[in-house]
């Protein structure tokens, strides 16, 4: 046995600190460097997130929100500036922008000592929020009633019209009724707490070079009881709906796809809407793969035709009103917003037939995945994988979260199941079902 006087003689050799540890160290001291003024940093508790999450940073626990002044920094910023409220009744306000705007929480709100609201973040349309109780004592003041307001808050939305009537449903005051412009719909109202919003969105033919041949257009998920889904999907994605085709059907408001719901249906399965640039010759090419295709119908989206592949999987096909895009304007890969389509799992019971078919028809190029019989379509948004060997061809999505755990908490709430969260090379995933069995993943990406 070595004499540990002699090893602690010899020279200290320096190692290299372990990549990960040093990051998630490096985030703690940087998280603790910004923290307001209140807080004990010995009693804080700053909980590490694998590396892979999209969260960089941690954050204070509930334990010490007792202690945290106005306005404690947020450890998940969407966007370099993001609003920041002072409100006369915060914990009101909480609730209405919920009722309002489908507002939802990000983690738990800083309740101070008195019962007020030291600080809260909202996410609404996939942007963030943030805001507090007022303080006059230290300058922070929400707007005076009857006053004007220095800042508007601009909010990009689908439905203008929507959002803007519920606001007001809900006791906002209308400013600007919604009207098109040159540079799209827009309208402005008042919020009870005196915040001025003012309500967009795109004109309508914009979209339209967004999408690709070959690219998913809009998507449907086939379920039996359509009131159960979007009861749901809406507790756990937040999602809101708007008119659809059928009393059977939903229209998923706000996201970045086009998504519906459609019920009354014997086995649940995601039914996907291809575009392409010429839909008579894209028929002509369904046909001759071994499916079936029908004859294009007018719809106020573009041509439509419904179509089967040469193995029995329904789907449809378009072309926009506009014409497709070049690549330029493409959809993300992942989706952007809470409960968008991050990914879309074809499962098959011949990849070979798929591949050859949909190769033919949309022009698709595959390389090999990761799994035996798995393959990755090239250049496709959102993004579409295919696994073979199945015994029913069934399609499988995958929404994105900005909070996987308390998502997985709110699918085992309604009656749905869902795996632990488990770390991926391009995120933290979990496979669910809902109440009726509808399978799906969910990716903090």
């Amino acid at each position: 046995m070595a004499d540990p006087f002699e090893a602690l003689l010899a020279p200290v050799a320096p190692v290299e600190p372990d990549p990960a540890f040093a990051a998630r160290l490096r985030a703690r001291i940087e998280r603790a460097l910004t923290l307001p003024k209140g807080v004990t940093v010995s009693n804080l508790t700053l909980e590490p997130e694998p590396a892979t999450s999209e969260r960089a940073t941690t954050e204070p626990t509930a334990s010490s929100a007792a202690s945290t002044s106005v306005e404690a920094p947020t450890s998940r910023p969407l966007a370099a500036i993001v609003p920041y409220l002072a409100v006369a009744g915060a914990g009101r306000a909480l609730e209405w922008y919920a009722e309002a705007l489908g507002a939802r929480t990000r983690g738990e709100p800083y309740v101070m000592p008195d019962g007020s609201i030291g600080h809260a973040e909202l996410e609404i349309e996939g942007g963030l929020l943030m805001l507090s109780e007022q303080h006059p004592e230290i300058g922070v003041v929400a707007p005076a009633p009857g006053e004007g307001v220095p800042v508007t808050i601009h909010l990009s939305v689908d439905d203008v019209d929507s959002v803007i009537d519920r606001a007001v449903a809900a006791g906002a005051d209308l400013e600007r009724a919604p009207a098109d412009y040159d540079y799209g719909r827009n309208g402005v109202f008042r919020d009870p707490f005196g915040h001025r919003w003012l309500v967009s969105a795109a004109p309508a033919d914009s979209a339209s070079t967004t999408v690709r041949h070959g690219d998913i257009g809009y998507v449907s998920l086939q379920v039996p009881d359509t009131g159960r889904a979007a009861e749901f999907f809406s507790s756990v994605l937040g999602w809101r709906y708007g008119p659809a085709s059928g009393p059977q059907g939903r229209q998923v408001e706000g996201q970045s796809l086009h998504h519906g719901i459609w019920g009354e249906q014997p086995r649940t399965t995601l039914f996907l809407c291809f575009a392409v640039a010429d839909i008579a010759s894209a028929v002509v090419r369904v046909r001759d793969a071994g499916g079936t295709a029908e004859e294009p119908q007018a719809q106020p989206y573009g041509l439509v035709s419904t179509c089967s592949d040469d193995q029995g999987t329904a789907f449809a096909i378009f072309e926009p009103p506009g014409g497709i895009g070049t690549g330029g304007g493409a959809p993300a890969l992942h989706g952007t917003l809470h409960g968008d389509v991050a990914y879309i799992t074809m499962e098959v019971v011949d990849s070979a037939r798929t591949r050859a078919f949909y190769g033919s028809v949309l022009g698709w190029r595959f390389e090999r995945g990761h799994v035996e019989d798995g393959w990755q379509v090239e250049n496709v948004a959102p993004m579409v994988g295919i696994s073979g060997g199945h015994e029913t061809d069934t399609t499988v999505p995958m929404y994105r979260v900005h909070d996987i755990e308390v998502a997985v908490e709110r699918v085992r709430a309604r009656g749905g199941t869902a795996t632990d969260p488990e770390v991926q090379p391009y995120g933290t995933t979990s496979t669910c079902t809902d109440d009726q069995g509808t399978r799906f993943y969910l990716g903090q990406l």
